[in-house]
């Protein structure tokens, strides 16, 4: 634990800061290429409204996993008129695009280091893999069912369902219809080389990470991303998976420790202040507009 005091201690947080405005521009895209999205549906909402409900969501996200999905929708729908279940199929069909780019980044990392990422993705033994075969095979069966179901009902209930459903379709296929496909691909390029760069500029934090090969970048992103995605924001899991990583490239324990809950803090410092901002902003914000 001294050791990694002594690195919070003499980090150079010039570099850190770096990271920190790397991220809030991967935030201020995602909020420009959602304006992409919403533009092919005849909904064109004001930038700020934009980037604010992306900071809010990222703050739910932290507290209940996915819940900040339902309320960027939500937010969205209630300040720029967007209906709900169209704003959220805009959000599923970015969620499909960065989902591409992230098996994408994933495949680099497996070129580059088989061996690690394979250990992190398959620690399940064959049985418990096969019941979770056997369980999504069921559930894809029943999703196909209840669709048939809802295409033919004339229940008041279900067909509230239906238009919802139908409404998330529009969302999804709006990535399709768009004037802008070029400057969506920019933006989604542009957001994940951010995320990249803004976890490449805190190795320069320590001296113990700062000659770290291109390899031990992505493989420790990867990781970390991994953790993020299976944990409320990476919670305690972030900095050890990151650290596990980064040992494997001889970065000492202490060091791979500290730099993890380094990048850690800083991005989940970010998103409270912001997110918490946003929060109290995006009210005034919209009451001035109105007047």
């Amino acid at each position: 634990m001294a050791a990694i005091r002594n690195s919070f201690q003499t980090a150079n947080y010039w570099w850190v800061g770096l990271s920190l405005l790397l991220g809030l521009l991967s935030n201020m895209s995602r909020a420009y290429r959602w304006e992409f999205m919403l533009s092919p549906l005849g909904y064109k909402p004001r930038f700020l409204n934009s980037l604010m409900a992306i900071l809010i969501a990222y703050l739910l996200n932290m507290i209940i996993p996915r819940a900040g999905e339902i309320a960027r929708a939500t937010t969205i729908s209630k300040y720029e008129k967007v209906p709900f279940e169209k704003a959220f199929g805009t959000i599923v069909s970015e969620r499909v695009a960065d989902v591409i780019i992230l098996l994408g980044v994933i495949l680099l990392a497996f070129i580059l280091q088989t061996e690690l990422i394979s250990g992190y993705l398959f620690k399940d033994d064959s049985s418990s893999s096969s019941v979770k075969w056997i369980f999504l095979l069921a559930l894809g069966a029943f999703g196909l069912l209840f669709l048939k179901l809802l295409r033919k009902t004339s229940n008041p209930f279900l067909m509230k369902i239906q238009k919802f459903v139908y409404g998330l379709f529009q969302g999804v296929l709006s990535i399709f219809r768009m004037k802008k496909k070029w400057a969506f691909l920019f933006h989604t390029l542009f957001i994940w080389s951010m995320y990249i760069l803004m976890y490449y500029a805190i190795t320069f934090a320590l001296p113990e990470t700062k000659n770290l090969p291109f390899s031990a970048i992505v493989v420790s992103f990867v990781v970390g991303s991994l953790s993020i995605a299976l944990t409320n924001g990476g919670l305690g899991t972030f900095p050890v998976f990151v650290a596990s990583a980064l040992t494997l490239y001889m970065v000492p324990e202490s060091a791979a420790l500290a730099f993890g809950w380094i990048a850690w803090t800083a991005q989940t410092l970010m998103i409270i202040v912001l997110g918490g901002l946003s929060f109290i902003i995006l009210p005034v914000y919209n009451r001035k507009a109105e007047t």
